[in-house]
């Protein structure tokens, strides 16, 4: 698109207005409605089938392309009886993780689904990020998140020291909350999946102890994933928790998170949850929200830039936000440019 100049420009303030009230109003109506939306959303989801997850042993180098290939058989039975229940979008998704190139960690068909997948040589990556998705992501929209993840890690093999592997991890661990809910604005769901990241990661640590390697792992947690990382932090054995799109981790404070690692904080400039209401309150005995804006002077994050990009846009090839996101994976902390 080209330039606006001369009067039309002035129009540009009153389309962030424009989309900071909307963005209000929606905030609202999931807070108001939710308690209706949530049951009808559940009761027209028919239940999708699919097998049970692969039974697999504790990971290790020498077992990674046997668990591998578990996954793919599971992922294309999946696809068989997603095609067989007449829901071709799932079967078409599930055909594409059973795809020879993919390898997943773990796979799981059932529900909205539940997948783990690996980008590079993971037991030999020196410099390990794993990536924890927000609200709306299951197999159904998982292509968004795995492109995320693909675009860090080529930029990661592009940027990386010479001899220096790396590997990106793409953790679709938990059952997200979808946006428009009141799921998404109470912390149930993280608090779910903080032990299951926990062990993750342990497994992570142990996989590279057994390697003979000293990895790095950074955590890079989007939007209501950073609510998982929060609830999770005082247990991770990670180097750097970085939190993009965040409404809040539900700590008054970096300090908050009980956790040696660094914590990282950034929200693009065209980001909607820059309007979020960081409260907390407790309504009819459950806490609504998610308290301080990691953002804010007070929490006392690394703040780093950003650039002007949407809620969606931290792991777009070429942002601001990305590049600074491989910079901290990298561990080239001084080489971040801050916020």
């Amino acid at each position: 698109m080209g330039r606006t100049t001369g009067a039309a420009g002035t129009s540009e303030p009153k389309k962030k207005t424009r989309r900071t009230h909307r963005w209000r109003r929606v905030l609202l109506a999931t807070l108001i409605t939710g308690a209706v939306v949530v049951p009808l959303s559940g009761a027209a989801r028919p239940e999708i089938p699919a097998p049970a997850p692969a039974a697999l042993t504790p990971v290790t180098a020498a077992t990674l392309d046997e668990a591998y290939a578990a996954n793919r058989a599971n992922a294309a039975e999946a696809s068989r009886m997603a095609a067989a229940h007449g829901n071709r979008e799932r079967a078409a998704a599930d055909r594409e993780m059973a795809d020879p190139s993919r390898h997943f960690l773990s796979f799981d068909g059932r529900g909205p689904g539940l997948a783990t997948e690996v980008f590079g040589d993971l037991p030999h990556a020196d410099r390990i990020a794993v990536l924890v998705p927000g609200s709306d992501t299951s197999i159904d929209t998982y292509d968004r998140f795995r492109a995320a993840a693909r675009a860090l890690h080529d930029r990661l093999t592009r940027e990386a020291p010479h001899g220096a592997r790396t590997a990106v991890v793409a953790w679709l661990g938990y059952e997200t909350p979808a946006t428009v809910s009141t799921t998404v604005a109470t912390a149930g769901r993280a608090e779910e999946a903080a032990p299951k990241l926990r062990e993750f990661v342990r497994q992570l640590r142990a996989l590279a102890d057994r390697s003979g390697r000293q990895s790095r792992i950074s955590l890079l947690c989007h939007s209501y994933g950073s609510v998982v990382c929060g609830r999770a932090a005082s247990h991770l054995d990670v180097d750097d928790i970085a939190l993009v799109g965040s409404p809040g981790t539900g700590a008054d404070s970096a300090a908050g998170l009980h956790t040696p690692a660094r914590v990282w904080a950034a929200r693009g400039g065209d980001d909607w949850v820059a309007e979020v209401p960081h409260i907390r309150l407790d309504l009819l005995g459950t806490t609504v929200g998610f308290g301080t804006d990691p953002m804010s002077p007070s929490f006392g994050a690394r703040v780093f830039a950003a650039g002007d990009g949407g809620h969606s846009d931290y792991f777009r090839p070429g942002s601001t936000s990305l590049t600074n996101l491989t910079r901290i994976v990298l561990g080239e902390t001084s080489e971040v440019s801050h916020g």
